[in-house]
């Protein structure tokens, strides 16, 4: 359902819009890591996630007189912000429907951007029953976080950038690490490195306890998470693989690797010392996997995308206070 040529006309539609996201390293991250690693900072991409390039895409992508009815998106803030600007870009209006739970940061950055946010309890309240029924009363596209095919077509342009950066650095063989919710990043991912350069191998990273595509791949069924919350990574918590992403990501994808929360903290204390960026939890794992659980990569050479980087004041603190 996802192919190159889509990736490629994603690509067309987001330039002028997205960001080139730089591809960072650091020889201190290197020696910590045992290997060469290098940063993709999709953190520094509009709305601080690399979530806008599938907003983009997918809201591009519709009719003018469907869109101009308006788009819905359920999400915990990354996607949000990202669907919400597409929105506010286009000038049609935007419905998002977030957890309560999620950070006050992006909720009120949701609301910024123009969008009208919907709260639900996500231990209690099912979020695509909510989607579906404002989808029906309001006439609105529900354009989902990862199981949508023009989405992960715009996450795959990252992949793009990825191949092309790294032949600009010399590497010719990596890991490519992933932080995964459904795995709409790491399914575009892949199936842009397998048409550029399918000596990379993606790898899907994920915070303990939620782990649902570690296991998915291991088992070669889709898993599903026994709780919703209960991790500061809440970028990345959903409930199971996509049925659009999962067997993108059987094929392609290598062992799923997983980190503790504090791991997480951790990598994003060492991101702002080294690199000086600021990244989320969520969208540290993949960075915590390459410098704490090196032990499970098999090339000389790392590739991590820094997935988001909107972090309450609070949570960030947290992790700074782990640099001494």
């Amino acid at each position: 359902m996802v192919s190159i040529e889509m990736i490629v006309a994603a690509r067309a539609r987001l330039r002028g819009h997205a960001r080139r996201t730089p591809l960072l390293s650091s020889p201190f991250l290197d020696e910590i890591a045992g290997r060469r690693l290098f940063i993709k900072a999709e953190c520094l991409q509009h709305t601080g996630s690399f979530k806008f390039r599938g907003g983009w895409s997918a809201v591009s992508a519709l009719e003018p007189d469907v869109r101009a009815r308006g788009v819905i998106a359920f999400s915990s803030g990354n996607h949000a912000q990202g669907v919400a600007l597409a929105a506010k870009l286009h000038g049609v209006p935007s419905v998002i429907i977030m957890p309560s739970d999620a950070p006050k940061l992006k909720i009120s950055n949701t609301r910024a951007l123009g969008a009208e946010v919907v709260l639900y309890d996500r231990a209690t309240e099912d979020r695509d029953a909510i989607g579906a029924r404002l989808s029906e009363e309001r006439r609105l596209t529900l354009i989902k976080p990862f199981d949508e095919p023009q989405v992960i077509a715009g996450q795959g342009t990252t992949g793009l950038e990825i191949a092309e950066q790294a032949e600009e650095e010399g590497v010719t063989a990596a890991e490519v690490l992933v932080p995964c919710g459904g795995g709409g990043l790491t399914s575009g991912i892949a199936l842009a490195l397998e048409a550029r350069t399918p000596s990379f191998r993606v790898r899907p990273c994920e915070p303990e306890g939620f782990d649902d595509t570690t296991r998915s791949l291991a088992s070669g069924k889709i898993e599903r998470n026994a709780t919703l919350s209960g991790s500061i990574c809440d970028a990345i918590i959903t409930p199971q693989p996509g049925n659009i992403t999962f067997p993108i990501l059987k094929r392609l994808a290598g062992p799923g690797l997983v980190v503790t929360d504090e791991e997480a903290l951790r990598a994003m204390a060492l991101a702002f010392t080294r690199l000086k960026i600021v990244v989320e939890p969520g969208g540290a794992v993949a960075l915590a996997a390459a410098l704490f659980h090196g032990e499970q990569l098999q090339e000389d050479a790392a590739i991590v995308v820094t997935s988001g980087g909107n972090v309450d004041d609070e949570m960030f603190g947290r992790a700074l206070a782990l640099r001494g």
